[in-house]
């Protein structure tokens, strides 16, 4: 299975048709994916609030949006995650690399790892942790969950959802 491909379709399927992305190295296929896909229109973002920002635009523009990140920008994010989309309710699918694990290679990406599920949960986001690349069969539901109940929505992916940090 193409991961990035089923990633970038299940997304086209439940109509997301503007993603905004930050870099990240774990990320760069399902962004290359989506980067060429005629339906999506890409907009990559300097920082993950700005990218919320967008997503909030595109959503009062009739588009249904989503957000590509790493987990060490959670802590960017918090005031308009709360000020901004969850205060007017948009539903906001966060595909989420989930950096500063188990075998994680970089070590100031661990602190941020120690507190992306506590911030989450403080802030009531529905949260799944994508561990092996079979949990990606989820990600349609989660999608058509984010829309119904008009909620941000977090989907955590961490280094073995990936195939590790290419140390296998």
């Amino acid at each position: 299975m193409n991961i990035d491909k089923k990633i970038t379709d299940d997304l086209v399927a439940n109509d997301i048709s503007f993603i905004t992305t930050v870099p990240c190295k774990q990320l760069a296929g399902v962004i290359d994916e989506i980067d060429a896909h005629p339906e999506i229109h890409h907009v990559p973002a300097n920082k993950e609030d700005e990218g919320m920002g967008l997503c909030a635009g595109a959503l009062m523009g009739g588009k249904r949006p989503a957000i590509i990140m790493q987990n060490t920008a959670i802590g960017v994010t918090i005031n308009t995650l709360a000020t901004l989309i969850q205060y007017y309710r948009m539903p906001l699918p966060m595909l989420i690399s989930y950096r500063g694990e188990l075998r994680e290679p970089v070590a100031c990406q661990v602190e941020m790892a120690v507190h992306t599920k506590a911030l989450l949960a403080q802030m009531n986001i529905p949260t799944y942790h994508f561990h092996k690349q079979s949990d990606v069969e989820e990600l349609d539901m989660i999608l058509k969950y984010t829309f119904m109940c008009n909620k941000p929505v977090a989907i955590l992916t961490d280094a073995n959802f990936w195939g590790g940090y290419g140390d296998q």
